[in-house]
């Protein structure tokens, strides 16, 4: 191998190497971020409930500063028009209920929580749909639009993969709704069923793993750029 072709890719590996210092230090910076989200959402976990954010308040919600902040909203469920959407639970398959909560300024929907697929029928479980005005409690969950991995949602079939509040507002004619849903608190319902409090609030931290792969592999293109340099210096 020619000198000039040696320097060319020793070069060529020492950027390779920049390239992947950049992204280990990116990861560190994301374990931080991460950290603080955790920290965050644990904080918004254990903190007393506010009232559901109204239509003045929706600009500006976001995941990031909103999810899981435990709300509470008072008014009458439109059980007529609850939607079933397929979910998995330590309790095994079956479906989230998720049903308009009408309050004076909006229509929220509620997850009221799980069902087993023997009670998908409304009138196997008639006992917990309570009628008149009620009030709910639980974690405020931003929208999951389009579907799940490889499932995309069907309204024109009623098949829902995923808690996709405009779509799910749409298919259902419902009004002004909230752009969040609210996951219901494990409160009972009479019946035993919906059965609440089944969020599942959890994070991967594996950046720091992340970081040290990419740290590792730029370890190996250095080296490879040394030994292809070291010829060349000595030429």
């Amino acid at each position: 191998m020619t000198a000039t072709r040696r320097a060319v890719l020793a070069a060529a590996a020492l950027l390779v190497t920049a390239c992947l210092l950049a992204l280990g230090v990116w990861q560190l910076e994301r374990r931080v971020w991460k950290h603080a989200l955790i920290a965050a959402v644990e904080t918004r976990l254990h903190a007393d409930p506010v009232a559901a954010p109204g239509p003045a308040a929706w600009p500006a919600i976001r995941a990031d500063t909103d999810a899981y902040r435990r709300i509470r909203a008072r008014g009458t469920f439109r059980h007529d028009r609850e939607t079933l959407v397929q979910a998995v639970t330590a309790r095994g398959g079956g479906y989230w209920v998720l049903t308009p909560l009408e309050t004076p300024g909006f229509t929220l929907l509620v997850n009221r929580g799980f069902v087993p697929p023997g009670k998908r029928d409304p009138r196997a479980r008639a006992a917990g749909n309570p009628a008149g005005l009620v009030t709910v409690t639980g974690l405020l969950r931003v929208t999951e639009p389009g579907g799940a991995f490889l499932r995309s949602n069907d309204p024109a079939a009623n098949r829902w993969y995923s808690r996709d509040v405009a779509a799910i507002a749409q298919a259902r004619g419902l009004g002004r709704v909230a752009p969040y849903f609210l996951d219901a608190d494990a409160a009972p319902n009479a019946g035993g069923y919906p059965v609440g409090g089944l969020t599942v609030v959890k994070f991967a931290d594996n950046h720091l793993v992340y970081a040290l792969t990419w740290f590792g592999l730029a370890f190996i293109s250095l080296y490879f750029a040394w030994r292809l340099w070291r010829p060349y210096k000595e030429a």
